[in-house]
């Protein structure tokens, strides 16, 4: 029989309009995301490009040229030897992201394994609550502490560990610490959430297959933390590669980096054209790096972090 009013062969099944709604959606919200890299990194990226490929100078402007042999040029002047200044930055940062593992993976281990739930937050908290602070300033107290007469250099003086020419500031040692320090907390927290979601279950098991300590976290902690390490490299490597602030105020004459030369010839210089192939060149350079390393660690369970 066929309802009163409907007429024959018309499903009115809702089950098909709900599946459709529920097959769009994901499309949907993806829609922002798109919206907000196009804005914010696509377009920003090909206009950098562009501007590159420009030739002329600050007095009569710049004009489209494709101008390709810019980036050849950058890497052979010898008065300005951007190489060597590209070069110092993927070092500092390399040193400044080994220092963020090495100190932040027992924080991280620290709170997510031996602290109670309670404290958990807080700890979390004081990680994070140099944030609070302004990261010019925060690099600029830094420089008053290794100052030649600041706390640090005036304690090992005293106890006889640092001679009396001895300085910290302006050396390479205290750019890396300076970046270090500011990225710290981008390492300590990707590799807590990645820890947060191993199962103790999982150590008490390496033990009682007669795992020591070490193996047990060797073999099943670290391989489970591995994404959260990778996070924290991403995060900590590309930051401290490009910053120019640290070797600003905590470097001198010998740490001049690739950051400060981008800073310089644009605002300093008004070498749009050079400032522009030079973040092109050290964002390409990062790419291939990172990639390589993505390959070499992998990165399948990355996704569990998000």
């Amino acid at each position: 029989m066929t309802a009163v009013g409907v007429a024959p062969g018309i499903d009115l099944d809702p089950a098909p309009v709900r599946r459709g709604r529920r097959r769009s959606t994901p499309f949907l919200l993806a829609l922002v995301g798109t919206a907000y890299l196009c804005v914010f990194f696509v377009i920003p990226l090909v206009s950098g490009l562009i501007v590159s490929l420009m030739s002329g100078n600050p007095d009569d402007g710049y004009t489209f040229t494709w101008n390709f042999g810019i980036y050849s040029s950058l890497f052979v002047d010898p008065q300005v030897p951007y190489l060597t200044f590209l070069l110092r930055s993927l070092w500092y940062g390399f040193a400044a992201t080994l220092v963020t593992i090495i100190v932040g993976y027992p924080v991280a281990y620290f709170i997510a394994f031996r602290v109670s739930p309670r404290w958990k937050n807080p700890l979390l908290m004081l990680v994070f609550v140099s944030f609070l602070v302004s990261f010019i300033i925060r690099t600029d107290m830094w420089a008053f502490v290794l100052a030649s007469q600041g706390p640090v250099v005036t304690f090992l003086q005293g106890i006889g560990v640092a001679g009396k020419d001895f300085h910290i500031l302006g050396t390479g040692g205290a750019v890396i610490f300076g970046d270090a320090y500011n990225d710290l907390a981008f390492m300590v927290l990707p590799i807590y959430a990645a820890l947060e979601r191993i199962d103790p279950r999982l150590g008490e098991a390496a033990h009682d297959l007669y795992a020591g300590r070490f193996r047990a976290f060797w073999h099943t902690t670290l391989p489970l933390s591995r994404a959260g390490i990778f996070a924290g490299v991403l995060l900590v490597f590309i930051d401290c590669v490009g910053d120019p602030v640290n070797s600003a105020l905590l470097g001198g004459t010998n740490t001049y980096t690739i950051g400060q030369a981008i800073q310089d010839a644009y605002s300093g210089n008004q070498q749009y054209n050079v400032a522009a192939a030079l973040s092109t060149v050290l964002m390409v350079v990062l790419g291939i790096i990172l990639f390589i390393y993505a390959r070499v660690s992998g990165t399948d369970d990355l996704e569990d972090l998000v």
